[in-house]
């Protein structure tokens, strides 16, 4: 088949430019790209389609057509011109995304796909308005969805107003509901996804969370031949300079590797180090942030909500004088993560994630493949992961439970990265990823093209927000 990733915001190249560096290029982008692979491997023709940007910061995105250096002739990264040609952040995008479409749908001609899965609002969209213009049908997978980050944020009718110019949130829900209705299923990673995210007040009369069959459940997965205990070259490389940091201290670390965005809750962990007596003396702090080495020096490298995150975390360390055994690390690519998670492995480290929710979290399994034990937070994805018990689940708003979480991870580090390995082998592939899509889309078949223009969805501001806002939905 010829498959279709539709995914407007996140940039793919075959450099992995900026992966998980920025809030567009998030985990999102890594399930996207592994997943691409996979379906690739197994002989169907794949197409990312994303955005094109010519700008002089962003010169990894200005082609027209890239692949992957080691990936089959069958995987292509199409980029269209939405929206010009300066960098837009992917609240800014909602506008542009029928261009984006026609100018899709114009290089196909008469050569169009056979399926779509749509990722994010914006992808929903976009595959919703390529539905209506061609016939050709999509699965929609939402990663996060914008009703549950507007409760987070502590939205209400005061700061409307402000989050709304900052957020778009009307947009972004207005085009998570035209994609729930238009799906053909709805991709979640775990059942609590599915009851969490969309059984929202928001959501109402768009999907129903209890009505199965518009759902699929179909895990992520892991890459093995990055993200596993067998050290590579790199880590040659790579453990001279650990052990010229690390040598003196032999401490395990709690290893923390996360985008600097407020709801990743690194600052409960720090917290958590502060507060929980012994926890500071027996363990080591690790941020992997890219592009970080010096946070004093190179914070004015990062967006302004990034320097607020990090002007909290440097303001907390200073104050519960934990600064001296925190350590940034400037982590470039996914292979040098992989190899310094070996590292701290070897080490009887533990890896947190204290999210205030997570949708599914890559992170952690990938963590997890490589030796660490997994520390996470109960809000979402993680505690189906780990519901045997091979992680532990803590509370991200309560710093003691965080404390109490990391010490018995610390303590049980072997029974526990022993068993999140075993869990992460057997369930958690990209190969085991694919075939739940390829399943979904072979039960869908493939629709009619109609080639009949219609009228183009409209994304107008949706009441259904306000009401809620009000307390009314």
């Amino acid at each position: 088949m010829h498959i279709i990733f539709l995914n407007p915001q996140g940039n793919f190249d075959q450099e992995d430019s900026h992966l998980t560096e920025h809030p567009d290029f998030g985990g999102q982008l890594v399930y996207v790209k592994e997943l691409a692979h996979a379906m690739a491997e197994l002989g169907h023709n794949v197409d990312i389609v994303t955005r094109r940007i010519r700008d002089n910061k962003w010169p990894e995105f200005a082609a027209d057509q890239e692949s992957y250096k080691s990936s089959p002739k069958t995987l292509r990264i199409l980029r269209f011109p939405c929206g010009g040609d300066k960098f837009l952040e992917k609240e800014q995008l909602w506008p542009h995304i029928p261009e984006l479409i026609t100018n899709m749908l114009n290089f196909y001609g008469d050569m169009r796909p056979d399926f779509v899965t749509a990722h994010y609002a914006d992808g929903g969209y976009g595959a919703a308005l390529t539905q209506i213009k061609t016939g050709i049908p999509f699965t929609f997978t939402g990663h996060s969805l914008g009703a549950q980050k507007l409760d987070k944020l502590g939205t209400n009718k005061v700061n409307w107003p402000k989050m709304e110019a900052r957020f778009n949130f009307s947009k972004r829900i207005a085009a998570e509901r035209i994609s729930m209705q238009n799906a053909a299923r709805i991709i979640v990673s775990t059942g609590q996804e599915k009851e969490e995210q969309y059984s929202h007040h928001l959501y109402n009369d768009a999907i129903n969370s209890s009505d199965k069959s518009r759902f699929a459940i179909t895990p992520p997965g892991v890459n093995e031949s990055i993200f596993s205990t067998k050290e590579t070259e790199l880590d040659n490389q790579i453990k001279p300079k650990l052990e010229a940091e690390f040598g003196e201290d032999a401490r395990p670390g709690i290893v923390i590797s996360s985008r600097l965005d407020e709801k990743k809750n690194i600052i409960g962990v720090l917290k958590a180090v502060a507060e929980t007596r012994h926890l500071s003396e027996k363990a080591q702090i690790i941020l992997c942030v890219r592009g970080i080495e010096c946070p004093e020096r190179d914070i004015g490298k990062l967006s302004n909500s990034e320097q607020t995150v990090l002007k909290e975390i440097l303001e907390l360390l200073a104050t519960a004088n934990i600064r001296q055994q925190t350590h940034f690390l400037n982590i470039g690519s996914q292979l040098e993560l992989a190899a310094t998670y070996r590292f701290f492995a070897q080490r009887g480290s533990v890896f947190a994630l204290t999210s205030l929710y997570e949708p599914f979290g890559l992170a952690p399994i990938e963590a997890a493949a490589t030796g660490l034990a997994p520390v996470v937070t109960k809000n979402g994805g993680p505690s189906e992961i780990f519901a045997d018990g091979s992680g532990i689940l803590v509370d991200p708003f309560v710093p003691s439970n965080i404390g109490q979480g990391l010490m018995d991870g610390l303590e049980r580090h072997y029974e526990l990265s022993q068993a999140a390995m075993r869990r992460v082998n057997e369930v958690y592939t990209w190969q085991n990823t694919a075939a739940g899509y390829l399943s979904v889309i072979e039960n869908v078949g493939t629709a009619k093209k109609s080639n009949t223009e219609e009228e183009p969805l409209k994304l107008d501001e949706n009441k259904r927000i306000i009401k809620y806002l009000e307390g009314q939905a």
